[in-house]
């Protein structure tokens, strides 16, 4: 057989004035234009400096060793398809305290009690979740704002502890709050039993409160006193601060163009390591209020370019903070791994990585699912979870049909694009922003920002600023909080956890 090699699967674009080449496994390599020409046209001279920086990317295929290492290093990055939902969303209630211009969870109103979700409901959760076949899951508390349901909150982390131990998997619960339902009571329990908190800061005082209205009080400062008390409880706790403080992000709106700037102050001053600056999604309140609220794609990259300039200019000056979309990203570009975030990855997540659960015992595909059904259209909704089986949702139609509408593989415009194998589409995004839920990638605003957000990272691979590049290596280093894993697995008789 001849050990001529062979060309794999490559798909190229242009980056500045040269050009980025990925394969399916993420390997990607940086060529000028004449190499370029050299790759395309196949002539490519063997031996060459040329010919062995293709074949160390698995660009060019030598053999059945070849075709080997590249099919690991595939299967590694899209190991996440065999794990099963690992996020389970519970919407312990919908009532909320906070009346927000982007609300995406179409909140409802303190006094209806009808919207929280019971124990009973909730024990039968857990129980779904402790089905999967991943040995880690993480139980979510969604709402409105959870801790409007703070009794069945408590009883979940109970239960979920018991059963998973129970089942030898390890949990994590995470709880996502504005933070103004927060007490001494409530704090010192969330730090004792490890629920990670994460929460909503929009930036400055002026812009949060304009985007979150909190009657009789000023959401902003209700956000900033228990974030720091919540990070100083961590500390006294005996943590390291650097691994655990509260996690947060900012829906970027209209307000926030032209202050980018403002917003990554915002963020170091209050301690946070990362800022998530995520785009408006097309559900609930934000659909309402679009046309005071919404931008562009090339408004967002605008404002995320200025953004990102700055977190690095932070961080050459010993700032250790980080953008987490570009993190996300980076993960992707610069690791064997994937990050498994659910909404970019291919297939996306629905169904069969996350599962959504509303108050009422109602499953969705995934959160997103959930508040289109909050907008009247139950379109993404599989079942209750009083007649369903784990089994029945994952191989559910509607989550084939998802899968299908999110593989990039089979997406006109996805197919080919350099970016394949680090990105992802959200059918249920899609259809709330284009009325279907296969993307139509010319006109598809999340797509356009996606693709600018990979631009603006491999540009530095292509100029070859190592100094940034360092950067992003310490972005993507893994740092594990294993005191937020409730850990039910049976111990080695090394005295190390099992495998």
């Amino acid at each position: 057989m001849s050990t001529k090699p062979e060309r794999n699967m490559m798909r190229w674009r242009q980056v500045g004035d040269k050009f980025v080449v990925t394969n399916d496994a993420g390997e990607f390599v940086v060529l000028t234009p004449a190499e370029m020409d050299l790759v395309a046209s196949n002539k490519v001279k063997p031996g060459s400096e040329l010919e062995n920086r293709l074949l160390a990317k698995h660009m060019l295929m030598c053999g059945p060793d070849c075709i080997e290492e590249a099919a690991e290093a595939f299967g590694r990055k899209a190991s996440y398809l065999y794990r099963g939902p690992v996020l389970h969303i519970m919407v312990v209630t919908l009532r909320c305290n906070q009346v927000c211009k982007y609300c995406h969870a179409s909140r409802a109103g303190m006094k209806e009690t009808e919207n929280d979700m019971s124990i009973a409901t909730a024990e039968k959760v857990v129980d779904m979740a402790m089905r999967s076949p991943s040995d880690s899951i993480t139980i979510e508390f969604q709402g409105g704002e959870p801790l409007v349901n703070w009794e069945v909150v408590k009883h979940v982390v109970e239960y979920g502890t018991m059963k998973a131990d129970a089942a030898g998997k390890r949990v994590m619960f995470s709880l996502v709050s504005n933070l103004s339902m927060m007490d001494d009571e409530k704090l010192d329990y969330l730090v004792r039993r490890r629920v990670q908190i994460s929460t909503s800061l929009d930036g400055p005082k002026d812009i949060h409160d304009g985007n979150r209205k909190l009657s009789g009080a000023s959401a902003y400062d209700k956000c900033v006193f228990w974030m720091e008390r919540i990070n100083k409880a961590y500390v006294a706790a005996g943590l390291d601060p650097k691994l655990y403080h509260v996690e947060a992000l900012a829906t970027i709106t209209r307000e926030h163009l032209g202050r980018a700037r403002d917003l990554v102050d915002e963020y170091i001053a209050r301690g946070c390591r990362a800022i998530f600056m995520r785009p408006l999604n097309p559900f609930g309140y934000a659909k309402q209020t679009e046309q005071s609220i919404s931008y562009s794609a090339d408004d967002f990259l605008k404002f995320y370019d200025e953004a990102l300039k700055y977190i690095l200019e932070q961080n050459r000056k010993g700032v250790e903070v980080m953008e987490r979309l570009a993190a996300i990203f980076l993960t992707k570009i610069m690791t064997p791994d994937d990050p498994n975030y659910l909404d970019i990855r291919n297939p996306c997540g629905a169904g069969v990585g996350q599962i959504a659960y509303n108050h009422d015992g109602s499953i969705f595909t995934c959160d997103e699912g959930r508040m289109v059904y909050q907008m009247g259209d139950d379109i993404f909704k599989l079942g209750e979870i009083d007649n369903m089986t784990l089994k029945d949702v994952v191989t559910h139609e509607t989550v084939k049909t998802l899968m299908m509408a999110s593989t990039l593989d089979s997406i006109p415009g996805c197919a080919t694009c350099a970016y394949k194998p680090w990105c992802g589409t959200c059918p249920v995004y899609n259809y709330g922003e284009q009325g279907n839920i296969f993307p139509q990638n010319s006109t598809n605003q999340r797509c356009r920002i996606y693709m600018g957000v990979q631009d603006r990272l491999m540009k530095y691979f292509v100029d070859g600023d190592n100094e940034v590049i360092d950067i992003f290596r310490r972005w993507v280093e893994v740092k594990e909080r294993p005191e937020y894993l409730h850990d039910g697995r049976p111990k080695a008789d090394d005295g190390s956890r099992g495998v």
